[in-house]
């Protein structure tokens, strides 16, 4: 009746979740609209802002410039990290502790990104140094029946 696509490659394919609803067979997961708005971290983060879940401080959008880089990083306060929009595996980041590794780490995660995703965009956000995150599964129905 369904497809479950286990964690990771086929979950978070938007194109197999379209397919999956273009044959009309029930895909357990998210929306191929879902699934776009997420894989994008930029539009991830300014979902998330929206619905008032608090983030990570650090820009609202693309790195355009090495200067715009290197002024919101004094905004921000070192250590930062620039992270790449697409993919994911730890592909395209850079912990920058300080002014003089911020060109080397722009470049290099520009150009990481470029060649493991196709897409060369980045952003930045405050560096968390030990990070702890919860992840919560939640399944549903139809009729918005929900177990956490």
């Amino acid at each position: 009746d369904a497809i479950h696509p286990g964690y990771g490659f086929l979950a978070e394919n938007a194109r197999f979740s379209q397919i999956c609803a273009d044959h009309g067979i029930k895909f357990i997961g998210p929306t191929p609209d879902m699934i776009n708005k997420m894989g994008d971290k930029i539009t991830a983060k300014e979902t998330m802002i929206r619905a008032g879940v608090p983030v990570v401080p650090g820009g609202e959008g693309l790195l355009e410039s090495l200067e715009q880089t290197k002024s919101l990083a004094k905004e921000v306060g070192y250590p930062v990290i620039l992270k790449a929009t697409a993919g994911g595996g730890g592909k395209g980041m850079r912990v920058v502790w300080s002014e003089e590794e911020i060109e080397k780490a722009y470049t290099s995660a520009k150009m990481e990104a470029a060649a493991s995703f196709k897409n060369d965009g980045i952003y930045m956000e405050k560096f968390v140094e030990e990070p702890r995150h919860i992840e919560i599964q939640i399944a549903g129905d139809p009729t918005m029946e929900m177990s956490v």
